[in-house]
């Protein structure tokens, strides 16, 4: 069995996983972790799922718990630039000499296996692995998929399990009504730990609720309706909830109030449960939150945003923030994944788009620009599709430069690098 002996090595062997697909159920991480010895059971772990907002709750709940002084891990997915984003401690990538030691040490064991794990369980067994090495206080664990048959919910006991809300996405493997996805959702609920519900749709909270009482675990939602936006611009956001007066805000998006109360909810059911966390540390780490792909201002002039909205409910938000930060129409750049409701998504950006600029990811489950363009065409937009993300991302700055309209850049996340190299580099030379 050939050795993995740096960096590369390591790279490498992760995409031969990648033909093994992505492959729902435990019965392989679970066997891997145990010829590990467990790694995850030796930190203390809050596990978060969701539809949309999960992603800006653990970089949330990470920053505070950073603030506070915890030497704090992150595992979340999908990685946009490079595949140590996945695994981080206090907002640094765990370093390419200690990921090719991790994965030097799975790999054997991985490949010993009558079935060998997928790339995301031997991440998720990586993280597991650094978090207990790097002897983390605490860790946050973002789900990649679902919730009960995510290879992340090998966590036995955490801290608090968070679910953020419950929408329709995924549903080839998740169902098609919000309480069939819940049902997945309600998978990383353990006995006798507290959960938090963020969601409002009442179909997801019947499931939820019933599967809370069944284990004995302490239920908590976020109540929305203490929230008082009092500025929103792309500086920042201020607003008071409940107690909390004056947060400051750098996460842009109208989503993202929403989002900080279900972390302000958070840190007060890890306060009732023993967790010391000064309001300073809450604060501070708020104001100093950063997530790249999520309402991202790549570029001020011309102004340029990355989001990575994908499915209809996440698109709403996408779309109402678009009217509340301009009074204008956009200019649109986009790529989907032929799996999502993409003429949902079409439809929607067609109320705010001047002109939409469309592209195939660089993925085998990509979208043809081609056909993309189309839907967008039969909405009443002008709409152009190119081959290559360079190729759109000028003609859309140049068009931006021309109309003084803002690009928003949206869609699939595998196209964030793609789409902010070419910007930059475009950029560079018009300046």
């Amino acid at each position: 069995m050939q050795k993995i002996m740096n960096y590369e090595d390591a790279v490498d062997y992760l995409k031969t996983t990648l033909s093994r697909g992505s492959r729902p159920g435990l019965s392989r991480i679970i066997e891997l972790l145990e010829l590990m010895d467990n790694p995850q059971r030796k930190t203390k772990v809050i596990h978060v799922t969701g539809t949309n907002g999960k992603g800006s709750v653990c970089r949330m709940l990470t920053s505070i718990l950073q603030a506070q002084g915890c030497k704090t891990g992150l595992f979340a997915s999908p990685y946009i630039t490079r595949i140590n984003e996945s695994i981080q401690i206090n907002s640094r990538e765990i370093p390419d000499l200690l990921f090719a030691e991790i994965i030097g040490f799975i790999y054997p064991l991985a490949e010993s296996m009558d079935d060998p794990p997928t790339e995301f369980e031997i991440l998720t067994a990586a993280a597991f692995e650094y978090f207990y090495r790097s002897k983390c206080d605490i860790a946050v664990i973002e789900c990649g998929m679902g919730g009960d048959a995510d290879s992340t919910n090998v966590i036995e006991a955490p801290l608090l399990s968070v679910i953020t809300n419950v929408a329709v996405d995924h549903s080839s493997f998740l169902g098609k009504t919000t309480a069939e996805i819940a049902v997945h959702k309600a998978g990383i609920i353990k006995k006798d730990r507290p959960l938090l519900f963020a969601g409002t749709d009442a179909d997801a909270d019947k499931v939820i609720t019933e599967k809370a009482e069944k284990m004995n675990s302490e239920l908590f939602h976020a109540d929305y309706s203490q929230i008082a936006v009092k500025d929103f611009s792309l500086e920042g956001t201020l607003l008071d909830f409940g107690s909390y007066k004056n947060i400051r805000l750098s996460l842009l998006g109208l989503y993202q109030p929403q989002n900080c109360a279900a972390v302000l909810t958070a840190i007060d059911i890890l306060r009732k449960y023993g967790l010391n966390i000064s309001n300073e540390a809450v604060y501070s780490g708020l104001s100093n939150a950063v997530w790249n792909g999520r309402f991202e201002i790549l570029c001020r002039k011309p102004l340029i945003i990355f989001d990575g909205s994908h499915n209809p409910h996440g698109m709403e938000y996408t779309v109402n923030s678009i009217k509340r930060y301009f009074n204008s129409k956009v200019i649109v750049l986009m790529g989907v994944m032929a799996d999502k409701d993409y003429k949902n998504l079409a439809e929607q950006l067609s109320e705010v788009s001047q002109r939409v600029f469309t592209v195939t990811p660089n993925n085998p489950r990509a979208l043809s620009s081609k056909l993309l363009a189309e839907v967008f065409s039969g909405y009443g937009v002008e709409a152009s599709y190119y081959d290559s993300i360079n190729s759109a991302a000028e003609a859309a700055y140049d068009y931006a430069v021309r109309t003084h309209l803002p690009i928003l850049a949206v869609g699939s996340l595998y196209m964030y690098n793609d789409i902010r190299t070419s910007f930059e580099n475009y950029h560079t030379k018009h300046i």
